[in-house]
């Protein structure tokens, strides 16, 4: 990949990773419930399935799911159905459930949260179409498309960890500052809403 063209694809990367969506949703919302250590766990977890999402694009697949109705609308409903349950979850978290990130280092595992970002991320097929419709424009048709996609990948991947630990930082250092149980309840319903609002961009997605 050529340098000029790197530079082009290293700045849309920011522009893709810093608009507001589920994955950054969940971030903050993870950092506001676990402090930033803990939280950044689902950043991880994020990361694994946009791995995943550029390797099935890469691999052709992504293709033949752009054109499958039924592949598109599964995953797109599963993630709508996720994203209402995260939002379910945030809504009825009480104020007293919010813990430092000291005292939720013994009541949560990493592998969960993991997983929790895998879902939220690799449950949206509008990833996978928008990067059907990115990366070839990046690509150099004449050499080998192995290294390309290695490179893309590490770059988007790089970057996104950046910009999601700004938010899992931010809502941290929010936490700090929760000192009502009212201040709190705010907050969680307020993230709810947001997940709400992801699930309802993400349920007008068509192929």
């Amino acid at each position: 990949m050529a340098f000029d063209v790197w530079l082009g694809f290293f700045a849309a990367c920011w522009v893709i990773s810093l608009s507001p969506g589920a994955g950054a949703i969940a971030s903050m919302s993870s950092g506001l419930q676990f402090g930033f250590l803990r939280g950044y766990w689902n950043v991880i977890g994020l990361q694994i399935a946009l791995a995943v999402q550029i390797l099935i694009v890469a691999a052709g697949v992504g293709a033949v799911l752009t054109t499958s109705a039924l592949a598109f609308n599964l995953i797109k409903w599963f993630g709508v159905a996720y994203l209402i349950y995260l939002a379910i979850k945030q809504w009825q978290q009480k104020p007293s459930e919010i813990k430092t990130a000291q005292e939720a280092d013994h009541q949560v595992h990493p592998l969960s949260m993991m997983l929790k970002g895998f879902l939220v991320n690799i449950s949206n097929p509008k990833a996978i179409v928008f990067m059907l419709a990115v990366l070839p424009q990046f690509l150099d048709p004449t050499k080998t498309l192995v290294p390309q996609y290695s490179m893309m990948m590490v770059t988007m991947i790089a970057i996104d960890m950046i910009v999601m630990a700004g938010y899992t930082c931010l809502a941290a250092k929010v936490l700090l500052f929760l000192r009502s149980p009212r201040q709190q309840r705010i907050l969680n319903r307020s993230f709810a809403s947001m997940f709400v609002g992801a699930a309802s961009l993400l349920s007008f997605v068509h192929r």
